[in-house]
């Protein structure tokens, strides 16, 4: 009844193959945007910035990152938090080295820098891949980690190993350090995540993206029609880097401020993009937000319920959270690969044959 085509007719090819064909959909997503935008900025308060919306916006875009990687270009990789490291200092020492730059170049080139690193160590994928590659992408997750810790010239040399980022502005508005407000960090985290989205989109729907999907595929298969494994395998770790890096960048600059590499990128951040994207759904954009915003909601709400409502223990909440996520991570391997996304689209289709859902 309310989600229909009927009417909608295209009269070309681009039409009928652009982003959102059904009307529906661009009202909605132009819906969503314009709340994003002209509504939750002025609503906003701390807790909402700290606790849920800048954090989410932070964590989609490098599960956005991992998913053009792992979804769409099938190599696994656990190093996300070392490559989020890699865009959170290079962020923090460009920040420093040139503090009359806008924080926004600051990032793009944070994000650069991570892609270059996220190529180099992407070079064993030509050799290797599935569980080998893994534990590759583990490795330089703890390789990175220890560069970090170890080598002082990335954190300048601080007495205590930590990297605190300097107030910055945006048109004459702080976006980073104790002054800044929340609904400035908001919107500089919401325009990063709505060009990465774009980017990406547009990528995956691409010639680029059709490579990626041809090596996860079949590989040799991809190789004997034309595709370049070397290409399409580094291009996939470079422009998932890129994402990863930028998220890095925000987590430190914007969000956090003050960051400890073991800390704030230690393994646990890996396994926690991880989650993001096997949640939200394997090679969809749609999916990478959808578990993004799960798993940044699971903890606040379990706080809320069980710890503030029915007077649980701390640390039986925080239990209780690891169990939650394990149990839908085995329930979306096992009964729905493709995660949260493909239950949204199966309710779009029912929605779009009521009263006579198959």
């Amino acid at each position: 009844m309310f989600y229909r085509e009927a009417g909608d007719f295209k009269t070309s090819y681009q039409a009928d193959n652009q982003t959102f064909p059904i009307a529906f959909d661009r009202y909605r997503y132009w819906f969503v945007l314009a709340v994003a935008y002209l509504v939750i900025p002025f609503m906003i308060n701390d807790y909402w910035a700290s606790a849920i919306l800048v954090p989410f916006l932070i964590y989609s875009i490098a599960a956005i990152g991992l998913n053009i990687l792992t979804g769409y270009g099938g190599q696994v990789s656990l190093g996300t938090g070392g490559f989020m490291a890699v865009g959170a200092y290079a962020c923090y020492k460009l920040m420093t080295a040139f503090p009359d730059v806008s924080i926004l170049i600051h990032v793009l080139l944070a994000g650069g820098i991570t892609a270059l690193v996220g190529a180099a160590f992407g070079l064993p994928s030509l050799r290797i891949k599935g569980f080998y590659l893994a534990v590759a992408t583990l490795a330089a997750q703890f390789f990175l980690v220890w560069l970090f810790n170890k080598v002082a010239w990335f954190y300048n040399y601080s007495a205590s190993g930590q990297i605190n980022a300097p107030e910055r502005t945006v048109i004459g508005i702080a976006v980073t350090g104790p002054n800044a407000p929340a609904w400035a960090q908001y919107m500089v985290c919401l325009v990063f995540v709505t060009a990465s989205a774009l980017i990406a989109r547009n990528l995956t729907r691409g010639t680029i993206g059709r490579t990626w999907m041809a090596i996860r595929d079949m590989d040799i298969a991809a190789e004997i029609i034309g595709v370049n494994p070397l290409k399409a395998k580094l291009t996939a770790f470079a422009v998932s880097s890129f994402f990863v890096g930028i998220s890095g960048a925000l987590f430190f600059a914007v969000y956090l401020g003050a960051v400890e590499v073991g800390e704030a990128f230690g393994i646990n951040k890996s396994f926690l993009v991880l989650f993001m994207v096997i949640i939200g759904g394997l090679g969809s954009i749609f999916g990478s937000f959808a578990g993004a915003a799960f798993l940044v909601v699971l903890p606040v709400a379990l706080k809320v319920v069980g710890g503030d409502w029915l007077g649980w223990p701390t640390d039986m909440v925080a239990h209780l959270q690891l169990v939650i996520i394990g149990l839908l991570i085995m329930f979306f391997l096992i009964k729905e690969p493709h995660g949260l996304a493909q239950l949204w689209k199966l309710a779009k289709e029912k929605l779009r044959l009521w009263p006579f859902p198959y």
